[in-house]
C-alpha cells in the first residue's frame, strides 16, 4: 500500500503563510503531481507529508494511520531533492547502497537491490565512480537510484528535472513514466514545469499561493480550467482571455466584437465575463461564422507550426497557424473560433461558469 493524505495543512513562515489548507489525496500507485509557481507552497507541501516541516495545522496520513505525529523515519518516504545531496567521497555503488546500509540490510542484499536499480536506470558503467566525476544527467539517476533502492510507502519527488538542460529533462520525462510503470509505486512529484506535469501525471492539483485550485487528471486541468487563474498558468502558449458580456444569445466584447454565446454557457445578460481561448482552438483560414476581427501584430515561426499574435483592438490572441502563414504586422484578418472548446469565466470570481451542458 502507498496511499498519502494530506487534509487541511497549514503552515506560516513569520508573516507569510506558506500553506493555507492544503488537502491532497494521493491514492496508492498513482504519480500524482503538484503543480505551480515558484512561492505556491509546493516544496513546503512535500517536506510537511515527508515530516520534515512542523504543521501548525492538518493532518497526514499514510495507508489510512494518522503519521502526523512521526518522525521522518517512522514514516517511511523515499525523497529525491533538486540538488541531489549525493555523498561527494562515495563512489556511486556507496551512495545508492546508502539507505540499505542505514537498515542494517545484509550485504547480499544490497549487491542484489544496487544493481537492480542501477540497471533500470542503466548507470551500471557507473557504479565505481564518484559524483565529482559525473555529468547533471547522471548525478540526477544516481540520486533517483537512492531512492528507488528500497521499497518505501511512497516516492517524494521535489523539482528533481529543474537543474538539467532541456534534452535531459525531456529524457528523463520518460525514464520516470517508464520506471513508475515498472516499479507501481505512489510517485509525489512537485514542479513549477506545467510540461512535466501534463506529460506525467495521473493526476495533478495545481497549488497557488498555499491553496489548492484545482485537482484532476492532465486533461481535465487542461480542458477544464476550475478557474481564470488555472486556465491562465496552464498551457502553451498561454490562454488568451478576452473581457465581455452576454446579451441575449450572444458575447459582446469590450472591444466591441460580438460572437454567438456557447451553447452550453449560463450568464444572465450584462453579466461581466471573461472570455479564454486557447491557441489551438483559433485559426486564421476562414472556419464558420464564429470570428473575431483583428490585426496582425506579429508572427514566431516554429518549424512545425507559426504563433500568429493577432491585436483585437487592445487585447491579444494568440494562434497557432500552419508553418506556410505569411503576413506583415497590421494586416487585418479575421480569427476563427471553435466555440464549442472555449472557456467563460465570471470577470468577478474568476471562475469558470457552469459547462453542464456542452
Amino acid at each position: 500500500m502507498g496511499t498519502v493524505t494530506a487534509h487541511g495543512l497549514r503552515k506560516s513562515f513569520g508573516e507569510v503563510r506558506a500553506l493555507d489548507g492544503v488537502t491532497l489525496e494521493v491514492p496508492d500507485g498513482a504519480f500524482f503531481v503538484v503543480l505551480g509557481p515558484s512561492g505556491a507552497g509546493k516544496t513546503t507541501t512535500l517536506r510537511a507529508i515527508a515530516g520534515l516541516e512542523r504543521l501548525d495545522a492538518g493532518s497526514v496520513h499514510l495507508d489510512g494511520r494518522d503519521a502526523t505525529g512521526d518522525t521522518p523515519a517512522a514514516r517511511d518516504l523515499a525523497m529525491v531533492f533538486q540538488s541531489y545531496a549525493l555523498y561527494p567521497r562515495k563512489t556511486v555503488y556507496e551512495n545508492i547502497a546508502s539507505p540499505l546500509r542505514a537498515r542494517s540490510t545484509p550485504a547480499d542484499e544490497i549487491g542484489a537491490g544496487v544493481e537492480r536499480v542501477a540497471g533500470l536506470l542503466h548507470i551500471e558503467r557507473l557504479l565505481q565512480r564518484r559524483p565529482a566525476q559525473l555529468s547533471g544527467g547522471e548525478m540526477q539517476r544516481v540520486a533517483l537510484a537512492r531512492a528507488l533502492v528500497r521499497r518505501p510507502r511512497a516516492f517524494l519527488m521535489d523539482e528533481p528535472l529543474t537543474n538539467l538542460d532541456l534534452k535531459l529533462r525531456v529524457e528523463m520525462r520518460t525514464e520516470l513514466t517508464r520506471i513508475h510503470r515498472t516499479l507501481g509505486g505512489t510517485f509525489l512529484y512537485v514542479t513549477n514545469d506545467q510540461v512535466e506535469a501534463l506529460s506525467m501525471a495521473d493526476q495533478i492539483a495545481v497549488l497557488r499561493e498555499g491553496a489548492v485550485q484545482q485537482v484532476g487528471t492532465p486533461t481535465e486541468v487542461y480542458e477544464r480550467p476550475a478557474n481564470q487563474w488555472v486556465a491562465g498558468f496552464v498551457g502553451s502558449p498561454r490562454i488568451s482571455l478576452l473581457a465581455c458580456h452576454a446579451e441575449g444569445d450572444r458575447l459582446v466584447g469590450a472591444e466591441g466584437w460580438t460572437l454567438p454565446r456557447p451553447r452550453w454557457t449560463t450568464a444572465e445578460d450584462g453579466r461581466p465575463l471573461v472570455l479564454g481561448l486557447r491557441a489551438e482552438d483559433l485559426s486564421v483560414e476562414q472556419r464558420g461564422d464564429a470570428a473575431l476581427p483583428g490585426e496582425i501584430y506579429g508572427l514566431e515561426p516554429l518549424g512545425d507550426r507559426t504563433l500568429v499574435d493577432v491585436k483585437v483592438g487592445a487585447e491579444m490572441l494568440k494562434v497557432k497557424a500552419r508553418p506556410t502563414v505569411t503576413g506583415k504586422p497590421g494586416e487585418r484578418l479575421s480569427v476563427s473560433v471553435d466555440l464549442d472548446r472555449a472557456h467563460v469565466f465570471d470577470a468577478d470570481t474568476g471562475l469558470a461558469l457552469s459547462e453542464a451542458g456542452r
